[in-house]
C-alpha cells in the first residue's frame, strides 16, 4: 500500500476565510496552551506528559465556559495538533530534533484536517 499526500491550492470565500482564520487560532492556541501546560507539568512535579493526559486536558479546557469558542471549529484539526506535538516531544527526547516551540501568530499558519474529517 503506498501512500500518498496532495498539495491543493484553493479560492477561499470571504465566509471559508474566516472559517479558517478562526481554525488556525484554535489550533494555535490549544498547541500553545497544551505546550505551556506540559512543560509546566514537567518542571514544577517532574512529571512527563504522554498524549493520553494532554488529550484529557483539551477536553477538560473545551469544557471551560472562558473557552467555549474551540467548539466553534472541527475537533479533527485540534487533536491533530496535539499529535503533532507528541511527536516534536518524541523526536525532542530520543535527541532528533530541539524542545518544541511556541506558535506564532504571524508565521505559517497551517491545519491538518485527516481523513475523518471529510464527508
Amino acid at each position: 500500500m503506498t501512500k500518498r499526500a496532495y498539495k491543493y491550492r484553493f479560492y477561499p470565500t470571504f465566509e471559508q476565510e474566516q472559517l479558517l482564520a478562526q481554525t488556525f487560532g484554535c489550533v494555535r492556541f490549544v498547541y500553545n496552551h497544551i505546550l505551556r501546560w506540559r512543560t509546566d507539568e514537567y518542571y514544577k512535579n517532574g512529571n512527563s506528559v504522554n498524549y493520553n493526559a494532554a488529550s484529557k486536558q483539551l477536553t477538560e479546557l473545551k469544557k471551560n465556559p472562558e473557552y467555549q469558542w474551540l467548539n466553534d471549529v472541527s475537533s479533527v484539526p485540534i487533536q491533530q495538533s496535539l499529535r503533532h506535538q507528541q511527536t516534536s516531544f518524541k523526536n525532542f527526547w530520543e535527541g532528533r530534533a530541539k524542545y518544541p516551540t511556541f506558535k506564532k501568530r504571524h508565521a505559517k499558519q497551517s491545519a491538518t484536517f485527516a481523513s475523518s474529517a471529510f464527508k
